[in-house]
């Protein structure tokens, strides 16, 4: 059987060029901070890297800190401005990804959540108004964070206006761009952000590598000591083969946002198949990644439709894949207003940097005819 992977948001296939590279390292000696040749060697292609990641999302310079993957860049972030900038709440979104809530909860800070809007946009209003009379000589230092683009829905926030109203109110803005970097244009300078955090493994980087990007001379904690790694900022010996995989699958990125409107044509065709079956869409009316489709549909349980489309050749999510294993509904869908039945029935397919036409419609015939042998059996059943 043919294998259709539609589940890119939750991991990309890894690029054949960077797994050549990240061998190719591998078989070089050198720690990137010794004097000698082979350390000097290491370290160029560490700060190599580095410009690859920075001229990808258009970083400050020296703003690149390189770290172990997504949720320590969200750890670091969160955990890193609480000392120096005197924070004593943070605003988290209702849609952000688990690990920014859970580190969030850590900080011992109060928490706030910004509310959602039906379309799977953060509520803007309720933050202006939130923070209309905010005093941060009377109540301290704060945190906005609010993702790039959803990893559920897909949509797109409205980071420039967030930044905006945190700024105007004396407050930083931290980005979570796990899901944005490398699959639609992501420009630090431009978003407004303080700080943004991205991971490789969401766009054909390997696993276990990633990246905080910090505003210039923006004050941070280090949560690892030790050594004087990335300018004292955070300890531990670079694992180079994997910055140098990750600069790489930069790099390469390019080719990904230029066939954004070929991705974004497979995904609306998916979409139209599964709508004409009778999904319920999620995120339609908002500006959403390119190759990101959510879904729910009556009567289809979220973990039967994975199952079912598995055994078809096909490879998605039920929800996040940090989550899809439990059977909590998606907190996500319920901040957009989904009914319990609606959150645990939602199922997301992701496509990215290698997915096909072939993909595609593996998923807009196989789905379609799925739902409709569910919905036949459960007539006959109501008939019985």
């Amino acid at each position: 059987m043919t294998r259709h992977y539609l589940d890119h948001n939750a991991t990309a296939p890894v690029r054949p060029e960077v797994v050549e590279r990240v061998a190719e390292m591998m078989r070089h000696d050198g720690n990137s901070l010794s004097v000698h040749e082979e350390g000097r060697r290491a370290h160029k292609v560490l700060e190599d890297a580095r410009e690859q990641v920075r001229a990808l999302v258009n970083a400050p310079v020296n703003g690149v800190i390189f770290t172990s993957g997504g949720t320590e860049s969200i750890h670091y972030a969160l955990h890193g401005v609480v000392r120096p900038h005197n924070i004593k709440r943070i605003f988290v979104s209702a849609i952000e990804h688990s690990a920014v809530s859970a580190n969030a909860a850590t900080t011992g800070a109060d928490i706030e959540t910004i509310p959602a809007l039906p379309s799977g946009i953060v509520d803007l209003d309720w933050l202006r108004a939130r923070l209309k009379d905010y005093d941060v000589e009377r109540d301290g230092g704060f945190l906005v964070s609010i993702m790039f683009a959803n990893n559920e829905t897909g949509a797109l926030q409205p980071l420039r206006e967030a930044a905006d109203i945190t700024h105007d109110a004396g407050g930083l803005l931290f980005v979570d761009a796990a899901q944005a970097a490398g699959k639609v244009p992501v420009n630090f300078v431009m978003s407004g952000a303080d700080i943004m955090s991205l991971t490789g493994h969401k766009f054909g980087g390997p696993i276990g590598v990633g990246a905080l990007i910090a505003g210039p001379n923006l004050p941070l904690d280090p949560v690892m000591r030790g050594g004087g790694h990335e300018q004292n900022r955070r300890a531990g010996t670079h694992n180079v083969p994997a910055i140098a995989g990750l600069g790489l699958a930069c790099e390469l990125a390019k080719q990904s946002l230029a066939r954004a409107g070929e991705i974004a044509a497979l995904r609306d065709r998916m979409q139209d198949a599964a709508e004409a079956a009778g999904a319920k869409i999620w995120g339609a009316g908002a500006e959403r990644l390119p190759g990101t489709l959510c879904l729910s549909a009556e009567g289809f349980p979220g973990a039967t439709q994975l199952m079912t489309m598995d055994l078809a050749g096909i490879a998605i999510s039920a929800g996040s894949a940090c989550s899809s294993g439990k059977t909590r509904p998606s907190h996500v869908l319920a901040a957009m207003g989904a009914s319990e039945e609606e959150a645990t029935s939602a199922i997301r397919v992701s496509m990215g940097w290698n997915s096909t036409k072939e993909d595609a419609d593996a998923f807009a015939r196989e789905w379609p005819n799925a739902y409709a042998r569910i919905k036949a059996k459960s007539q006959l059943e109501g008939a019985a």
